[in-house]
């Protein structure tokens, strides 16, 4: 079967769907023969999105962060798509401020969208693919999950724990036919990144700690996101897939000077 063809009668969910990453995963589905249900909470934005991914495409509303949004979200995708076999997790949140003055609230709103929400949607991605015989799981995490970020504790912690999350859900749903994966990106020129891919520097404290030194496309990451969700993948799971220009070779960015820039409002 060509590329082209790898999904074809296959069935996908992608939160964050309608945004940079997530939209990039949603096509790649869609353009290899699928149909794929976009979610994310700007219904605007997503029917937008819906509308360029075409008639293989669909929208609905979902929080990660509400769990009867995120149960009604997967089993919409079943009942108007069909059987579910094919997720990508992207929503995510960030937050930036020294460890010693972030409070508790700023540190749990993190945790609850990038980790808590994550969970939601495997458990109910799972459950729907369980009933479909099988199928794959690709949590978009991040090189923070790997390297420390100054000033950037809570999100490198959701995404530390996202990978863990990963790793046990392999273990424990590979005996349904399951297989869950995560992709660690870089940085990727997204609207959520446009901050540090925008900015001159954070651009250049990223590009001097990356051997290939350039700013990650969407596309970067749906190439590996649409391998990993195949049947090509099929003897793969439980993997921590960095793509990030092989930074995760050195250290992590220092962007305090940029995020002290924003805190002077300099």
């Amino acid at each position: 079967m060509s590329r082209g063809e790898r999904f074809e009668g296959k069935v996908g969910f992608v939160t964050a769907g309608a945004t940079g990453i997530g939209f990039a995963c949603a096509r790649a589905i869609v353009e290899s023969g699928g149909r794929v249900m976009i979610g994310a909470r700007r219904e605007d934005v997503l029917k937008e999105s819906a509308a360029k991914l075409g008639a293989r495409a669909a929208w609905i509303a979902c929080d990660v962060t509400d769990e009867k949004s995120v149960v009604a979200a997967v089993a919409a995708t079943v009942e108007r798509l069909g059987p579910l076999t094919l997720a990508v997790n992207s929503a995510a949140t960030a937050t930036a401020g020294p460890l010693l003055e972030t409070t508790s609230e700023e540190f749990q709103r993190v945790i609850e969208a990038n980790l808590t929400g994550a969970f939601r949607c495997v458990r109910e991605e799972a459950r729907a693919m369980r009933e479909a015989g099988g199928g794959s799981i690709v949590n978009i995490s991040s090189i923070a999950g790997a390297l420390t970020h100054p000033w950037m504790s809570a999100y490198c912690v959701s995404k530390a724990g996202l990978d863990m999350l990963t790793k046990c859900a392999a273990d424990e749903l590979g005996s349904y036919g399951i297989r869950v994966n995560s992709i660690l990106p870089g940085v990727v020129r997204t609207p959520m990144a446009s901050v540090l891919t925008d900015n001159e520097i954070s651009r250049d404290e990223y590009l001097s700690l990356m051997p290939i030194s350039r700013v990650g496309e969407p596309e970067d990451v749906s190439a590996c996101a649409s391998f990993l969700l195949s049947d090509e993948a099929g003897w793969v799971t439980g993997q921590l897939i960095g793509v990030d220009g092989g930074h995760t070779l050195r250290k992590g960015p220092d962007l305090v000077p940029l995020f002290k820039g924003f805190a002077s409002g300099a």
